[in-house]
């Protein structure tokens, strides 16, 4: 992400449209059916277009299906690199016109292919208040490290892991006799709620970026 002021906008959605999601999974997709639900909803003016995953297995694919949502797998080891695989993935996305493309609960870093080809256009949630507790088993780090707050948030996805500027966050307090299901289980609950939230923003055209910060735009 650069330093220049910019200004998110989806010259490709015109005005009453939905905007187009490629949804990117690898495990049970709960995210994506709190994402799918606000769409059907009409809770946030999108629509998921394609969910693609990278592990044939992952129940985020039976999700899609349930709501006739085309679900494609592209296996990474079928792949002779990283960039042959992404562009796979970028070439599926625009065949369905996705014009934002959020990760939710896929396991791998985006490269350098999926970051040219959808610039400001990929969104993450990741279970921390970031930039605490990036990577994996965010929950585990923040019971080992003894904070009395942890949470969510939803992040534009830059080279880095979990580094990208910050869309939105909401809290969740750590209790006591909390062991890492009992705090994931909250704070998914709270994915659930701002993830819609950070799409519908987007969607709205309502997020304007400077340097590392997102501020959200009057309606």
């Amino acid at each position: 992400m650069t330093n220049d002021k910019c200004q998110m906008t989806n010259e490709s959605v015109p005005s009453g449209h939905n905007l187009n999601l490629g949804i990117l999974v690898s495990g049970r997709g709960s995210n994506l059916q709190a994402i799918i639900d606000a769409c059907e909803g009409g809770k946030i003016p999108a629509k998921v277009a394609v969910v693609i995953s990278n592990d044939p297995a992952a129940a985020g694919l039976e999700r899609a299906k349930k709501h006739n949502i085309p679900a494609v797998v592209f296996e990474p080891k079928n792949y002779k690199d990283k960039n042959t695989y992404e562009l796979e993935i970028v070439k599926e996305l625009k065949k369905h016109n996705a014009q934002l493309v959020c990760l939710a609960g896929y396991m791998r870093i985006v490269g350098a292919v999926l970051l040219e080809h959808f610039p400001r256009r990929i969104i993450n949630i990741h279970p921390s208040l970031l930039p605490s507790f990036p990577g994996l088993r965010a929950q585990r780090q923040a019971l080992d490290h003894g904070v009395t707050v942890t949470g969510c948030t939803v992040h534009f996805v830059d080279a880095g892991c979990d580094t990208g500027p910050i869309i939105i966050q909401s809290a969740v307090p750590v209790k006591e006799n909390d062991t890492e299901e009992t705090l994931s289980a909250r704070i998914l609950e709270q994915e659930h709620q701002i993830y819609p939230l950070a799409i519908e923003f987007i969607a709205k055209d309502r997020l304007k970026i400077e340097g590392r910060r997102v501020k959200l735009k009057k309606m």
